[in-house]
This record gives structure tokens, sequence and C-alpha cells, in this order.
């Protein structure tokens, strides 16, 4: 006799209710709080700030530019891992999963001296004849991300990995026997089948680049201004708690439909691939 598995599902739903759902419900009633009842007035604010919707812009670019910059250096290694023996797919992991350990903030200090005027980056420009004098990256779009894509890269190489482990080396093979290039390979056949990895590692960065508040504050600087640091500065500085919660309702939202329209994609790619 068959017993149900909800009894062990019980502590998982009161878990996700808790820490979840219930603060979520309390973020979104705070957007609408207002002395006198509810209101539409903190989304108001702030849509009606040109100043607030090119920050929205901005944090939206910045997850699209990393995604791209992700996906440009984890394919080589990617393919690197699918073409490689053993010991060197376990260097890959290892390498892979050893920055996860290190705590974000560490990683992120790590970048201020990378970037900075006496770091490796400067020291290379000058050498190369680039420039003429240390350079500094901090503070910049392009310094933020680099240190975003080396932070984020992890989460869209191990859904690469996940899907080429499980791909067959026939595929290439047969390319091959009908003639076809290295690079007809990889754009007609290799890039189909890694693209649900892909959209998959996509939701991943554009999720963790659009909220990662220390590394927008310490490498961005106050110059370059994304959403989570217009909430951290109606709670910390400002206390206006409800058009904090406004804005992080708006960056939940247009967060979650690009990640929803994503995930749209991906599963009419799997659906077409069973059809």
């Amino acid at each position: 006799m068959k017993h149900s598995g909800f009894p062990y599902v019980v502590p998982m739903l009161v878990l996700s209710v808790l820490f979840f759902a219930v603060p979520l419900v309390v973020l979104i009633g705070f957007s609408f709080i207002h002395p006198g009842g509810l209101t539409l007035e903190h989304y108001a604010r702030f849509f009606g700030d040109a100043f607030n919707f090119r920050v929205l812009v901005n944090t939206a670019r910045l997850g699209l530019e990393t995604a791209i910059g992700t996906t440009l250096l984890g394919l080589p290694i990617a393919l690197l891992y699918w073409h490689s023996g053993r010991t060197v797919r376990q260097i890959i992991i290892f390498l892979t999963l050893i920055p996860m350990l290190t705590s974000n903030v560490v990683r992120t200090f790590a970048w201020i001296v990378i970037l900075g005027r006496q770091g490796p980056i400067s020291d290379a420009l000058m050498a190369l004849g680039i420039t003429g004098a240390p350079t500094s990256l901090m503070f910049t779009e392009l310094g933020l991300v680099m240190a975003m894509c080396q932070i984020d890269l992890p989460l869209i190489l191990l859904p690469l990995i996940a899907i080429l482990t499980r791909t067959p080396y026939s595929l290439t093979e047969a390319a091959q026997v009908s003639g076809a290039g290295p690079w007809r390979i990889l754009i007609t056949v290799m890039l189909p089948v890694m693209l649900p990895g892909l959209l998959a590692g996509w939701i991943l960065v554009i999720a963790s680049t659009s909220s990662s508040f220390v590394t927008q504050a310490v490498i961005g600087g106050a110059r370059n201004v994304y959403v989570p640091q217009l909430i951290y500065r109606e709670v910390g500085t400002l206390f206006d708690w409800p058009l904090a919660s406004a804005i992080a309702v708006v960056l939940l939202l247009s967060t979650g439909c690009l990640l929803v329209a994503l995930s749209m994609i991906s599963r009419h790619r799997r659906l077409n691939g069973h059809a």
C-alpha cells in the first residue's frame, strides 16, 4: 500500500508560507498604505519621476549586459567541458563551484583591487600602449558589468554543463559526416541543444544581477544608480517605507515578467523538442 507523501511536504509548505509568501504579502500591502487608506500614490510618485524610470531601464540593461557577457564567457568553457576527459571536467567543475563558496561581498571587494588604478587591468592597458597613465574602471558601468559577469558566471555555466552532459557526441559526428564545418555545427547543432540551458542561465543571471545591491553600490558607485540603491535610499535615508515597498514591487514585477517570458520560451522549446 502506497502512502501519501503529503505529510513530508507540510514542513516545506509551512516554511515557504512563513518566509516567502507572508513577507511578500506584507511588502505589497506596505506599497498601498496611506494615512487616508489604500492608495496608488506611491506608484504614481515612482513612475511620475523620469529619473526613477531611467533607473529602472538601467537596471534592466545591466541584467541583459551581464547575461550577454556570461554567455560569451560560458559557452567556450561549456564546450571545452563537453570535449574534455574526466580530469579536465573535474577541474572545470571545481573552478566553477569554488567561487560560489566565497561570499559575494568578498568577491566584490576583490574587484576593487582588480579595477583600480594599481590593478592588473590598468597595468595591462599601459603595457599594451592603450593608455599612457594608470586607468581606473571603478565607478563605471563597464567595470560593474565585468565584475557581475565573473560573479554570476557559474549561474549560466552549470545549466550549460548539465545540458551537455546528457548530449551524445553522435550529434556532431553526424553533422561532420554530412559535410558541416565547425561554425555550422556550433550554430545549427550545438546552440539549439544548449538553448534550454542558456535560457535557464539567463533567468538566474538577470535575477541575480538586478538585485545585487552590494556589487552595484561598491563597484558602480554613486554615479550609476540602480533600483536596489533607490530602495535602500528610501528605507535607510528617507525612511519612506511605502515608497520603498512600491519600488521593490515594481522591481519584482519587471524582473518577473522578463523571467516568465524566458521560461515560456524555454517551455516552448521543450514542447517542440518532444513533438
